[in-house]
């Protein structure tokens, strides 16, 4: 069974990738990575200048979700073809900077370095700080395993740091770098107070509701990255992680079916397919994923 296991999903039940990927505050983990990407000037303006992001920021957040999901649960196919698509676009795509006047690739490996690095990096800072327990090693292992994930947007595994002690080394060389941009102020606005997209409109009535999550995900980001930006007055560190651990304990109380709604159709249509293989394959999947976060779930021959 354990020798099959790959042609299952891209990251097996057993894996620290599924502990953090499963737990709900990734999704200020999300929010909070973009926030933290805005600051490097270049990646910015890639963003800025070659998406409908200023329109639709909630919709790229989806886009990475889809992305992250189908890297860690989909079929290796499915993770390999994700992969594709997304570096022929960056490979398409430029970057004009104003401060220099010249143009730089979107497929630069500095800026797919940060992008990945930001972004995985929050994922775990804000699932350990919100009460998933993990070990030092666990917390090790699971960067280690996103270099995997970081080959499918064309960067090279020994590149990507892949602990937490390199992860500290890879933003203290690159802090000097960072800065806030007009770009990256609009950025943090949005993100605080985003446009729906139109599947989400009807929710449009509860925006005003957004903001306090918008502002967790803030409040979450490095003392560092608050400083530069200053879009917020300072709160206490422990009011912030309260804060994080009741958002946290509030959605992994969703059953999944309901808070997978929150993903596009074509992400939610890959999770039952892997649920689907996973069954198959002799995984008790009564409790959706999530519930493989238990070995008990697991077949015998892997939980031995």
């Amino acid at each position: 069974m354990s020798s099959g296991i790959e042609e299952l999903v891209v990251q097996p039940p057993q894996s620290a990738t599924w502990k953090v990927h499963l737990d709900r505050s990734m999704w200020v983990g999300g929010v909070r990575g973009l926030m933290l990407q805005a600051l490097h000037p270049l990646a910015m303006r890639g963003v800025w200048q070659n998406s409908n992001f200023q329109e639709d920021p909630f919709g790229r957040l989806r886009r990475t979700a889809d992305f992250v999901g189908r890297v860690t649960f989909g079929s290796p196919e499915e993770a390999a073809e994700i992969g594709r698509r997304v570096r022929g676009i960056h490979r398409a795509l430029r970057i004009h900077d104003p401060d220099t006047g010249r143009t730089h690739r979107v497929d630069d490996p500095e800026l797919l370095l940060w992008v990945h690095c930001a972004e995985v990096s929050s994922y775990l800072e804000v699932v350990r700080r919100g009460g998933l327990r993990l070990t030092e090693r666990e917390a090790d292992r699971y960067l280690w395993e996103q270099r995997e994930s970081a080959t499918y947007v064309g960067l090279h595994r020994e590149d990507v740091p892949g602990s937490c002690a390199e992860m500290d080394a890879y933003f203290k060389r690159l802090r000097s770098d960072l800065r806030v941009t007009e770009e990256a102020a609009a950025t943090v606005r949005f993100l605080m107070w985003p446009r729906l997209p139109a599947e989400l409109r009807l929710l449009s009535a509860g925006k005003p509701a957004y903001f306090p999550f918008g502002a967790l995900c803030y409040y979450t980001l490095p003392d560092w990255a608050r400083r530069l930006y200053g879009a917020l007055p300072e709160v206490p560190r422990a009011t912030v992680t309260a804060a994080l651990r009741a958002f946290r304990m509030t959605m992994n109380s969703l059953p999944e079916p309901v808070h997978d709604h929150a993903f596009m159709p074509a992400t939610r249509e890959m999770l039952r397919a892997s649920r689907e293989r996973l069954g198959a394959a002799g995984y008790d999947v009564s409790k959706g994923l999530r519930g493989l976060t238990d070995p008990r779930r697991w077949p015998t021959a892997l939980a031995a």
